[in-house]
């Protein structure tokens, strides 16, 4: 391997633990995975410091048994503190020369400048897209000639205790910070392809506690809007209607739950009871659902629906507050833990009347069947986040240094200073 990367997604339901290396070739080969259930995460933030250390600990070193490996550096996701989302715009004057690199970073360090956070925290300041004497799109404008370099810098912010808290609980797991990364950076980088982030896309990060929308356009995001609602309010509603325990809950609605309704529902019947009371109950001859115990799957399907289609509206809400309207806005991309409700892509193309597919992580080799699906968007994200290395105009370092210019009195203070020290 020519360089590993570690990715730690840290969420309401689980944390969970890549490592990725990258081939001499160019290739990401994921080296090994783990997970474990987070019990110290509410919507996004962390509560409890020990209980989610304890969580990143044997995450991470399930991923490093299976690798066989250690890692001392993560890529971490940032799923809280109200994430915003803004395009900074600037330019310099060149007076029709040719560009070079540090033309470049001459406009990078001015656009720095320009980043007003009001007092929250700069989770990203990347560059997006250039622009020569107005003409939008360029991506390499190293070599080209212009009167006017311009660049769109696409700046998240964040507040700054939570984004804190995620640092801290890392380093008390003795592993070091590579970069923290919004969330709906990761699980985009993961899921949507470059044409679909040039034609305009809404991607919805569905998670347990937490729903992201992110706007692409352009090829770059343009807007966030978040809900604090996801799959484990669903999950809550069936615990709450149907008398059970969240784990009870949470099986019947990943292996009956759906979206959509049919005919049929009313007939199939569904066993309320954990497999593991099976034996308690019968013989190994088996045994058949009583109306005590068991539900139709009408009746499970009716009870997802209502806090689905609350989700839904607040979706509708979000939507029409980043302006994604018209002809621009007709593609959005699930994904997340609750987009791998059965039935959800139709249900929701029909309720938002926009064409809608699940979004499943793309570009590593050897990703595990189990770690393949929407729920493990942001996991992927991150090692591929984390690989790609992006530019951050934050380490830029500017090569105009700034002249002072000293009176002729203090020039003379300065030799006198000399001479007495020297001798």
């Amino acid at each position: 391997m020519e360089k590993t990367f570690g990715a730690l997604d840290i969420g309401s339901s689980k944390v969970c633990a890549m490592i990725v290396g990258r081939t001499d070739a160019g290739e990401l080969l994921v080296l090994g995975t783990g997970q474990r259930a987070s019990d110290g995460v509410k919507r996004g933030y962390i509560t409890d410091m020990q209980a989610t250390e304890l969580a990143v600990r044997e995450a991470v070193e399930q991923a490093e048994r299976i690798a066989g490996l250690n890692i001392d550096h993560v890529h971490v996701s940032c799923t809280s503190g109200g994430l915003t989302s803004t395009i900074a715009r600037v330019e310099i004057d060149l007076g029709g020369g040719r560009i070079d690199e540090d033309d470049v970073d001459h406009l990078l360090a001015a656009g720095r400048e320009t980043i007003q956070p009001g007092g929250r925290m700069v989770l990203h300041a990347q560059p997006a897209l250039y622009t020569l004497d107005g003409a939008t799109g360029v991506k390499k404008p190293i070599g080209l000639h212009a009167e006017r370099l311009g660049v769109d810098i696409h700046v998240v912010f964040a507040d700054g205790a939570p984004v804190r808290n995620i640092d801290q609980t890392v380093a008390a797991a003795y592993l070091g910070v590579s970069g923290i990364v919004a969330a709906p950076i990761a699980a985009g980088t993961a899921c949507l392809g470059e044409e679909e982030r040039e034609l305009g896309v809404a991607l919805i990060e569905m998670g347990a506690a937490v729903t992201n929308i992110s706007l692409y356009a352009g090829g770059m995001l343009v807007g966030l809007f978040t809900i604090p609602f996801g799959g484990a309010d669903i999950t809550d509603a069936i615990a709450s209607a149907f008398g059970l325990r969240r784990a009870e809950a949470e099986r019947i609605k990943c292996f009956h739950g759906a979206a959509t309704s049919s005919p049929r529902d009313n007939h199939d019947m569904i066993d309320l009871r954990l497999p593991e009371e099976d034996s308690k109950l019968v013989g190994a001859g088996g045994r058949a659902p009583d109306d005590k115990h068991s539900i139709s799957r009408a009746q499970l399907v009716s009870v997802i629906r209502q806090p689905l289609d609350y989700l839904i509206g607040e979706i509708t809400k979000g939507l029409k507050e980043l302006g994604f309207t018209g002809a621009q806005g007709q593609r959005i991309v699930l994904t997340g833990g609750c987009a791998e409700l059965r039935g959800l892509a139709d249900h929701m193309q029909v309720a938002l009347g926009r064409t809608v597919r699940i979004g499943r992580p793309s570009g590593l080799a050897g990703l595990p069947d189990a770690h393949a699906g929407p729920a493990f968007s942001t996991l992927a994200g991150l090692a591929l986040f984390a690989a790609d290395e992006p530019v951050d105009i934050r380490s830029i370092v500017s090569s105009y240094q700034q002249v002072h210019r000293h009176s002729g009195a203090a020039v003379l203070q300065r030799l006198w200073r000399a001479l007495v020290g020297n001798f």
